[in-house]
């Protein structure tokens, strides 16, 4: 097979049991390797192929899938441009050609002259596999139907042409490798490297609309990221107030309702604020809208990092990108802990009002400010009542309330984030019936 010729597809991911299967395909029949070397590698392969299979849900032809997979995870010249403007046009389509020719080859291949040769029959279940789960640990369902989809396409595809368009078509729809594929990451800086975006495969799919109450709150935040997922202006965001009553879960239910709009989400912890330069400068040309979320933001008079942050938001000589926000959750109004110190005590430094205005400059840069407080004791039945509901709970409303009241006096007081442990907890319990 001629994956050695491939140019654009040449340095992929999860490449070397294509390589493998590539060798195979051309030397099973040779009399030159031992036999049973041969068999132990297409096993090993096999192998490969199922792991990869079964951690991302995958069905069907999975020899298919397999090389699905990597086609729809390769970054390279034209899958990133496609992903932005679609069809391209010039010299790179020509090479696409190319080597969407060579993967036809390998859709198409007729692998029973080395399942025979090989006395591998069960080779065969590759092509036919039912997986016993909905999804796998890597992909969320969508992901992998769409995987799946494209691959029996590919597979049926009647030309090289036809496969190029259904290729093409994808990346502009779904776009190309870990942005493309996935919706939240994290950052990850191994020792001696750069900082790398790394995929979050398990996120809580919670809605805008299950959360009961805020609806001026949650319509401010919506109204914001609407216009930034539609390319207009919007402002960085920072939700604080009380704790329990719902910031983060906000931002969650953001990225679950916008995902299919190209909105994508990094989360960014303080210590990682020296990162924040080269992750924008990995997604920034990218064609996706990229909020870096920050959890629960606070510093101590100590803590200098917020530095690293204005710098970036705003104050550099690189404008921020376009297609990047920031949206932070904090408990306090103002990020930078503020004392006493800072006002009174004159001895220490000439101009204090100057080391306040720097510490409160940093809230001035978020051009978005959403409170959330905590709900009052009928807003917080409310909540209750809501949960109930929602949750099959068969209790009568007075009892409910009565037991929710008890709850909320001994573990932290009435907030949503109370609420809902409420909840859970008669969930757990084995209930009479009403």
């Amino acid at each position: 097979m001629r994956i050695n010729e491939l140019m654009l597809y040449k340095n992929m991911d999860y490449g070397k049991v294509l390589k493998d299967m590539a060798f195979l395909m051309e030397n099973y029949a040779s009399e030159y390797y031992n036999r049973e070397d041969l068999r132990a590698l297409l096993f090993e392969c096999m192998n490969e192929i199922l792991e990869l299979s079964t951690s991302h849900g995958f069905e069907g032809n999975l020899w298919h899938a397999y090389l699905t997979f990597l086609l729809a995870n390769d970054e390279n010249a034209y899958s990133t441009s496609c992903e932005i403007v679609g069809e391209v046009k010039g010299s790179v389509n020509v090479i696409a050609e190319h080597d969407f020719s060579i993967f036809k080859e390998l859709f198409d291949y007729d692998f029973k002259p080395m399942e025979e040769t090989l006395k591998a029959p069960c080779l065969s279940v590759l092509f036919s596999y039912e997986n016993g789960k909905n999804a796998g640990k890597i992909f969320n369902r969508r992901i992998r139907d769409r995987i799946c989809d494209l691959s029996k396409a590919l597979g049926e595809a009647a030309s090289i042409e036809a496969f190029k368009k259904k290729m093409t078509q994808f990346y502009k729809e779904f776009g190309v490798g870990k942005l493309g594929l996935h919706k939240a990451f994290r950052v990850e800086h191994p020792e001696g490297s750069t900082a790398q975006i790394v995929p979050i495969t398990n996120i809580a799919h919670v809605h805008l609309d299950d959360l009961v109450g805020y609806e001026i709150a949650k319509k401010k935040l919506k109204d914001n990221t609407e216009a930034f997922v539609e390319g207009r202006r919007a402002n960085n965001c920072l939700l604080y107030g009380d704790a329990g009553t719902g910031k983060s879960s906000s931002i969650k239910a953001i990225l679950n309702q916008y995902y299919d709009q190209g909105l994508r989400m990094i989360e960014v912890y303080k210590h990682q604020f020296k990162d924040l330069n080269d992750v924008i400068a990995q997604i920034k040309n990218r064609n996706y809208k990229f909020i870096i979320y920050m959890d629960d933001l606070s510093f101590e008079e100590f803590e200098t990092e917020y530095k690293y942050l204005k710098a970036v938001i705003e104050g550099g000589l690189e404008r921020k990108p376009q297609n990047v926000l920031i949206y932070a959750t904090s408990n306090r109004r103002h990020l930078v802990r503020e004392t006493f110190k800072d006002k009174a005590d004159r001895d220490e430094e000439l101009h204090t009002n100057d080391t306040v205005q720097e510490k409160l400059s940093l809230v001035a840069r978020f051009g978005v400010t959403i409170y959330f407080g905590s709900p009052d004791k009928k807003e917080f039945q409310q909540i209750v009542k809501e949960l109930a509901k929602v949750n099959e709970i068969s209790m009568p409303e007075e009892k409910l309330l009565l037991e929710a009241n008890k709850w909320e006096l001994s573990h932290g007081g009435m907030s949503g984030r109370t609420a809902q442990q409420f909840i859970d907890y008669l969930l757990g319990q084995k209930l009479p019936e009403a």
